[in-house]
């Protein structure tokens, strides 16, 4: 079926506008690789000052062309795209590749002028890739097209790759034979006005030629809208994506802990797991995790076995598969006793398999085939280290030939060693086994097939609406609006709370000592005092906490010297009285929050509370709204989730209450977009149950009207 992409990456014509004889220009490359690589359809060099280039006719102008054309890669300086593209719509040319440059890349006026850029292509209905692009590639060999400046058609395969970075996109080319990675299409996308990352995932993904989808990220458009995408995608083919920007330049300040935590790189970690998309933090992990997508199998499970000639490297993959998620487990009494009469006493037939430096070629797949045959086992790693007089040749052939008898395992390979590898490792590749040099690659790569295939078998449950009192929540909101107010109050944000259902601590605002007492004595003690102050974020910075009083004396003086002691350690606070609430004893500390980014909307975060979540940064985030299993991965995926779970006897908390809390807090800020950012720490949580004992809501700027 034709999909609107298909005149650029299946065209039957193309048209090289900037066409060049010379041979150091892109106008020149681009057409030789048409040509060289035998693209199938018809190419028209273009150029007004020649009449032929690469010895084929050429046209002065898109318009002289007497046939229809498809496709037209434009390679001419940036004060000449507008008028060409205004011809090419004339034409009826239904694809452009603008690999000019000169446009948003380089500031405003730029920007400009790639408005109205865009404003032909929208006029006469066409589709662009570009500008400032290197162009796009189709390796289909029905199709054999280079419209890019690469010095290299990389081999045919089912990778597909979109790139932000056209030198990234030109290293991915040049290396993806060596690293066994087959192509089927290539895209550099440039700017992206027009053709961006989702367009093309939504082309890819019925695209039967295309089974994993490789992606290099600078910036999202409309992540909201990938996430739609790419979750639907990642169930039926692996998206692989590398997203620059990681470190915390640039992370805005924030009042609250939530806002301080979530910088941008947060948001693409929570948008790229929520979606099932493996994220690369390098090129060559984007590599290792490719070449496992090349025809292996998904692991059934976690459990694991490796089998080696050398301890060294055995060890190296055992530190590296646990981080994986994945298990070295014990092997079947019957394997070990079918492989003890094969090796040598100083063999270890433990897994690790060490079968030592004599073992042979035929030694790998009677070992390999047997640890295969385990049912123990779901996946396999085989090291070989090449000693004198064994070839990697020939223990790569070994390996394909065990490994086929069990094709529902996944089987990678670590050629270690120069001698031999290239063979060694075209040999498995072109048996669809993953090669490494590296036993961590290999441990990389084994690691992403696994939560790729968890990924598929999580079934999918959507986010539902949950009970709540939207119009309670909203009258304390306007009222503060009104009052021209950012921040709520402590009494106010515990009603938004349980307008919402989040279970909170009984609470009253006392205005002096005696009332204090009095309010104390209503809600029942023990109590906390907490000092009540627009300008104070974090109480207990200036001792605008007293915690576990037990009689009305307690109270009144604790209130005294509260009042008097915050007042010197910020004088500039306006002190609005004190918050008397009920203290919750026991309990683990926990954070639920939310903050927002830009494109993204409402992230939802968790993890362990009370006064060293920014010190510890132990916590996860999520794009609202979330479901139950998002809400329970994020409980799970915190480093010190053994402290809910409970440790030296202690049961664990309640999960689904925790989660219910996150999915209520999620909601809240779908509900009403005035919310900026808003804390609940602590959140405690107990084996039955979770209250909210401390929480802020911030609100953004109102927007004058106009």
């Amino acid at each position: 079926m034709p999909t609107p992409l298909d005149p650029i990456l299946r065209p039957g014509s193309v048209a090289v506008i900037g066409a060049s004889r010379r041979p150091a220009t892109i106008g020149h490359q681009i057409l030789a690789n048409l040509i060289v690589h035998g693209f199938t359809g018809a190419v028209y060099p273009v150029n007004p000052n020649a009449t032929s280039v690469h010895s084929i006719r050429a046209y002065p102008s898109v318009g002289a062309i007497p046939d229809p054309v498809d496709l037209a890669v434009i390679v001419v300086p940036k004060e000449h795209v507008m008028p060409v593209a205004e011809e090419c719509g004339h034409k009826g040319v239904r694809g452009l590749v603008v690999i000019s440059a000169g446009f948003k890349e380089v500031g405003e006026t730029g920007a400009a002028a790639e408005r109205r850029l865009m404003e032909i292509v929208r006029r006469y209905g066409m589709r662009m890739v570009g500008p400032n692009c290197m162009g796009v590639l189709n390796a289909d060999p029905a199709v054999s097209l280079n419209a890019t400046f690469a010095p290299t058609m990389p081999p045919f395969g089912h990778a597909a790759f979109v790139s932000q970075s056209g030198a990234l996109g030109m290293s991915v080319l040049d290396y993806a034979k060596e690293y066994g990675i087959g192509i089927a299409q290539f895209v550099s996308v440039g700017n992206k006005p027009d053709v961006s990352g989702n367009d093309l995932l939504l082309q890819w993904e019925h695209d039967d030629a295309v089974g994993v989808i490789l992606m290099y990220v600078e910036n999202f458009g409309n992540p909201r809208r990938f996430l739609e995408i790419a979750s639907r995608i990642t169930k039926q083919k692996a998206i692989i994506a590398m997203k620059s920007g990681r470190s915390t330049v640039g992370a805005r300040a924030a009042a609250s802990h939530t806002g301080a935590l979530a910088a941008s790189d947060a948001a693409v970690d929570a948008l790229l797991t929520q979606a099932g998309v493996l994220r690369a933090t390098s090129m060559e992990e984007l590599f290792d995790m490719a070449m496992a997508f090349n025809g292996a199998a998904l692991p059934r499970s976690r459990r694991t076995a490796v089998l080696t000639n050398s301890g060294g490297p055995g060890i190296l993959i055992a530190d590296a598969l646990e981080p994986q998620g994945l298990e070295l487990v014990d092997l079947a009494p019957e394997t070990i006793a079918q492989l003890k009469p094969l090796f040598p006493a100083e063999a270890s037939l433990r897994n690790p398999l060490d079968m030592i430096a004599s073992a042979t070629a035929a030694d790998y797949r009677t070992a390999l085939g047997a640890i295969l045959a385990d049912t123990n086992v779901d996946s396999a790693v085989a090291i070989f280290v090449p000693p004198l007089g064994i070839h990697a040749e020939d223990v790569a052939e070994s390996i394909v030939a065990a490994a086929q008898g069990f094709p529902q395992k996944p089987v990678l390979a670590v050629l270690m060693g120069r001698e031999g590898l290239p063979e060694g490792r075209a040999e498995l590749h072109r048996a669809g086994i993953p090669a490494y040099i590296f036993p961590e690659s290999a441990a990389r790569a084994l690691g992403a097939l696994r939560r790729l295939r968890e990924w598929r078998a999580r079934p999918v449950v959507p986010a539902k609406p949950l009970a709540v009192d939207r119009e309670r929540a909203g009258r304390v909101l306007a009222q503060a609006r009104a009052g021209g107010r950012t921040k709520l109050s402590d009494l106010e944000v515990l009603e938004v709370l349980a307008a919402y259902g989040i279970p909170t601590a009984p609470a009253r605002v006392a205005h002096d000592p005696d009332d204090a007492a009095r309010a104390a004595t209503e809600i029942g003690y023990p109590v906390v005092l907490k000092v009540v102050s627009p300008q104070i974020i974090h109480k207990t910075e200036v001792g605008g906490v007293r915690t576990d009083l037990g009689t009305g004396l307690e109270v009144k003086s604790a209130y005294v010297e509260m009042v008097n002691g915050v007042s010197r350690a910020a004088p500039q606070a306006t002190i609005d009285g004190v918050l008397v609430q009920k203290m919750v004893a026991g309990g683990r500390e926990t954070i639920a929050g939310v903050s927002r980014e830009r494109a993204f909307g409402p992230l939802v975060m968790f993890g362990l509370g009370g006064i060293y979540v920014e010190a510890l940064r132990d916590i996860v985030f999520r794009i609202a709204p979330i479901g139950p299993l998002d809400a329970h991965d994020m409980l799970k995926g915190i480093r010190s989730v053994a402290i809910l779970d409970g440790i030296r006897g202690a049961p664990p908390v309640d999960f689904a209450a925790l989660g219910e809390v996150l999915q209520r807090v999620a909601q809240l800020a779908i509900d009403f977009e005035a919310i900026a950012e808003l804390d609940i720490n602590p959140l405690l949580a107990f084996p039955q149950g979770a209250i909210a004992v401390d929480a802020r809501i911030l609100l953004a700027p109102a927007v004058p009207a106009p």
